[in-house]
């Protein structure tokens, strides 16, 4: 009597959408990261069962939808060393990058996530995966008051309207510091919405994995006085 084997956990739809996350950085990404990348994967699949890392809905695309829309990051500022990433929930793209940079020498991704259970998450991962990243269990606030490093990039993706995400993230713009910020089709609306309280020097790149999305690459911001009549 042969015993019928239970289907791999990953599922073919899964294979698929981890084939087309391989084809869109073809000969970009070093097999040392894809490994690191494939056992992101099979945690946040593992932990997904008991904390909600991210939406039900898109876990059929994870690789697509979540890994390489975080990779893609990383082609916009391949040079960065030092990162934070703000709001990193289920580790996107915070631990993507981390994945990604742990091959160079002196990286730090910084990982700021106030959810317990979710921090806990990022915090094994980065012990499980031996990547350069650093979680902060802590409000974005109380970590940018007392916040002294600079940093190359900060990143923040799903966290907040680009207007109340230019609030958190201001006091990081400087010196350098690059801020970007993955957004859906309602972007020009954001940006829109955020010229009324803020000037901002910034360039809109084409998503490679949605093409009604845009990465905001903020350069400078600073926040408008408005003087009462």
């Amino acid at each position: 009597m042969s015993v019928r084997q239970a289907p791999p956990k990953t599922g073919p739809n899964l294979a698929e959408d981890r084939a087309r996350a391989h084809a869109l950085f073809a000969g970009m990404v070093s097999r040392e990261t894809w490994e690191r990348l494939d056992r992101l994967a099979e945690l946040l699949l593992k932990w997904q069962g008991t904390i909600n890392l991210v939406a039900p809905s898109t876990l059929g695309e994870i690789w697509t939808r979540h890994i390489a829309d975080s990779l893609q990051l990383l082609t916009i500022a391949p040079n960065a060393r030092a990162w934070i990433d703000l709001g990193s929930g289920g580790g996107f793209p915070g631990l993507v990058v981390a994945c990604a940079m742990a091959e160079r020498p002196g990286a730090e991704v910084h990982l700021v996530e106030s959810n317990l259970k979710k921090s806990a998450f990022l915090r094994e991962a980065t012990r499980v995966l031996v990547i350069p990243a650093i979680v902060h269990a802590q409000r974005i606030e109380d970590f940018i008051s007392t916040a002294v490093q600079s940093f190359d990039v900060v990143s923040a993706r799903a966290l907040a309207p680009l207007d109340k995400l230019l609030g958190y993230a201001s006091p990081l713009l400087k010196n350098g510091t690059v801020g970007l910020f993955p957004k859906g089709q309602d972007v020009e609306a954001e940006l829109t919405a955020a010229s009324k309280s803020w000037t901002i020097d910034a360039d809109l790149v084409p998503s490679v994995t949605d093409p009604q999305a845009r990465i905001v690459v903020v350069r400078s911001v600073a926040k408008l006085t408005h003087w009462n009549s």
